[in-house]
């Protein structure tokens, strides 16, 4: 059955290029040359004689952008661009849930064709090299095999909407400072180990429609018209046929984007007709510099695209936005996205019984984050906070009141508000961010020390007291990159003195990145960390802390005690704005720190819950020519709950050496869902050389439950 089908779908894909390529033949070269690029910021040209339309984008990470118009980066201002708000990747990637993924992704695919879109600019797949990037919380993990067991899913999700997602950012986009000018330098064996095999998940696996090239420079090349990316790897060695999308601003050279596979530029500029494939090109053809049979196989590809997604056959489907499955799909990503860290004398769950007053002290605990984070801002149809989420699962017998804790430099977006994006070309398309930035002076520094005491006097007056903090989308954003992992705006010192005070306080950090602990972590019996989680990240998160939910959420990337601990920083380079050398090769996260005996905070992988699980029975097993890790779980605790299963291959002759080689790696995970007392056999699929490896399997990369042979066969 599945030839057949796969005979179906070459012959498909045969008949639509034949098609493509004599609808190519049929246009002029101003209308081929105007199908390439962007004719508004979100739009290129179609072909109304011949019933061509144009390609409609939008941004999309955690749902669809706002409208704007077609030549301003202002807003249009209606009502009708609110879209549900989705949480972000890494909250996505929290969960370790592919079916999860596959239906995130189906909300993202049906608001957009609902919005009327073509093609969503997701998903972010760059890996997390660095705790530092802002757009980490764009991203999935720090692990390949992780980001693309998620990704190829999502995007299968997205279109199954006849919406195409744009993978990105191809490839080696690791940092936002000096993003459109900086020269990565890797060894090649990392960049196809560690940074491609996403990519090419997403894109084979999940058999995503189109691409997008990231800004910075490979091997001398700028990545958007790249001979070694596109051509080489893209076109020849993976056999994409896919559609090939510029990032705005990305392309510096006509002839080479020309010759290189770019199919689309697009910019952020409102001269269309002066993008590099636009007039300059039509002038470079008819000097004879280049072929036009360049532009045709674009052309042809564009229009692949386009049948693929049934515009232009009548059988499209319409999608539709804002509607309750899309919300309760938002709120179930965000139940299992939460992390619970750390609980120490089973402080939480909270009880709500005989319980009168609730403190909730921080920022974060009543701010919005949806309208931030640069090209991730959304115009969400509504946001819980923690702190309505814990309002409406308490109700009116319980006093819930809020203090602010400290005051921030996070800017309150305004209606009609002029996009940052008009100058996101500009300082080499991004900063670093100066370490003492966010401290402030003057009237800053004299709120937040009002806002101290108002904290720590209240905080003993209270039944309970939950703080939520962390970073927000002043560092956590596109363009930005930040100076270390230190918590922001003097929250050291507040979370420090009111843990004096209140040692039963319940810490949650929000955040789309790791950050320092070191000055209270230990002070603390209980820790959440909760990321950019949608529209209903409170609501999810109230009921993790009240015992409603029981969390399920695995770390997807390492925790690091400070970014020195972390290989791009200690090993690597990071944040320079010429040329950046990764030195750490495949030695990125928890690959570096267990090769190299370096303690995080929290290891990749680690994720509590309010019951526990037993791993027995681990076995080796061949059936059908393939090869899997087999073992039961049981629920050992009193309560319903999650656990996700993480195998691990540790290679053959793994030596402890100066300079180490990678100890272990993720090869396979499976999430279940057990009742108490209930046990299920659990199968993992291995691939790669098992020959002499060792196969570990735990509920985190520190704690490993089972560790065998892999030779060691069932039946052997």
């Amino acid at each position: 059955m599945t030839d057949l089908r796969n005979e179906q779908i070459q012959k498909e894909r045969e008949e639509q290029r034949k098609r493509a390529e004599e609808l190519t033949a049929s246009l002029t070269l101003d209308e081929k040359i105007g199908m390439i690029h962007g004719a508004q910021l979100f739009q290129t040209k179609g072909v109304e004689r011949l019933g061509i339309p144009p390609l409609k984008m939008s941004d999309g990470p955690m749902g669809v952008r706002q409208e704007f118009f077609p030549d301003s980066w202002k807003a249009v201002g209606l009502t009708d661009d609110y879209v549900t708000y989705l949480p972000c990747y890494s909250a996505l990637a929290a969960t370790w849930n592919r079916k999860l993924a596959r239906e995130m992704g189906g909300v993202l695919g049906a608001e957009a064709r609902g919005r009327g879109k073509d093609v969503i600019l997701a998903p972010g797949i760059n890996i997390k090299r660095s705790p530092l990037c802002g757009r980490n919380f764009e991203y999935f993990s720090e692990d390949p095999y992780l980001t693309g067991e998620l990704a190829a899913p999502f995007v299968q999700g997205i279109q199954d909407w006849d919406v195409a997602a744009c993978v990105k950012h191809f490839a080696v986009n690791n940092q936002e400072t000096q993003r459109l000018w900086v020269e990565v330098k890797i060894d090649e064996k990392a960049l196809r180990e560690i940074y491609l095999p996403a990519f090419y998940n997403a894109l084979k696996k999940g058999n995503a429609y189109t691409v997008m090239g990231a800004y910075n420079k490979l091997y001398k090349e700028h990545c958007c018209q790249s001979q070694f990316l596109l051509n080489q790897v893209l076109r020849k060695e993976w056999e994409y046929d896919g559609v090939v999308i510029s990032d705005w601003g990305g392309v510096h050279d006509t002839e080479l984007a020309a010759g290189s596979q770019l199919d689309i530029e697009m910019s952020v500029t409102y001269d269309f007709d002066q993008y590099f494939m636009a007039e300059p090109l039509k002038q470079a053809v008819l000097e004879g510099r280049v072929k036009e049979e360049a532009i045709d196989e674009k052309v042809v590809r564009i229009l692949v695209l386009m049948m693929r997604l049934h515009m232009m056959d009548g059988r499209r489907k319409t999608g539709c936005y804002n509607t309750e499955e899309h919300r309760r799909t938002a709120l179930h990503v965000a139940r299992e996205s939460v992390v619970l860290l750390k609980n120490q004398k089973n402080s939480l769950p909270l009880s709500k019984d005989h319980v009168k007053s609730v403190l909730v002290i921080g920022d974060n605990g009543n701010r919005i984050h949806s309208d931030g984070g640069g090209s991730g801002e959304i115009k969400a149809l509504y946001e819980i906070t923690p702190l309505m989420g814990i309002k409406k699962l308490l109700g009116g017998n319980v006093k819930v009141d809020y203090a602010q804790g400290y005051v921030t430099d996070a800017s309150e977006k305004k209606e009609g508000h002029v996009s940052w994006q008009e100058a996101s070309l500009e300082n080499g398309g991004g900063l670093r961010q100066d370490s003492d930035r966010e401290s402030g002076a003057g009237e800053a520094v004299r709120r937040n020390e009002e806002l101290l005491a108002e904290a720590l006097k209240k905080a003993v007056l209270y039944d309970q007291v939950i703080f939520v903090g962390g970073l927000n989308h002043s560092q956590d954003c596109e363009g930005n990159d930040r100076a270390d992992m230190k918590l922001p705006y003097g929250q050291d010192e507040l979370l420090s003195r009111l843990l004096d005070v209140r040692p039963d306080m319940v810490v949650v950090i929000m955040g789309g990145s790791p950050v320092e602990m070191g000055q209270w972590i230990k002070k603390a019996d209980s820790l959440v960390w909760n990321w950019y989680s949608g529209m209903e990240g409170g609501t999810a998160l109230a009921e993790v802390l009240y015992g409603e939910v029981n969390p399920s959420g695995k770390l997807p990337e390492s925790f690091y005690k400070t970014h020195l601990d972390c290989s791009a920083h200690c090993v690597g380079e990071f944040g320079k704005e010429e040329e950046v050398w990764y030195k750490e090769g495949n030695l990125v996260g928890y690959r570096y720190l267990d090769a190299c005996h370096v303690e995080p905070e929290f290891c990749f992988g680690h994720g509590l819950s309010y019951t526990s699980f037993s791993y027995h029975g681990g076995k080796i097993v061949e059936e059908g020519g393939e090869t899997f890790f087999s073992c039961l779980v049981t629920n050992i605790g009193d309560r319903e709950g999650g656990e996700t299963v993480q195998v691990y291959l540790r290679p053959a002759g793994w030596r402890d050496e100066k300079i180490p080689g990678v100890f272990q790696e993720l090869k396979g995970f499976e999430k279940v869902f057990l009742k108490p007392g209930e046990t299920q056999m659990i199968y993992i699929k291995l691939e790669g050389d098992l020959k002499g490896a060792k196969v570990a399997a735990g509920a985190s990369s520190r704690d490993i439950r089972i560790l065998i042979d892999a030779g060691a066969r069932h039946g052997e």
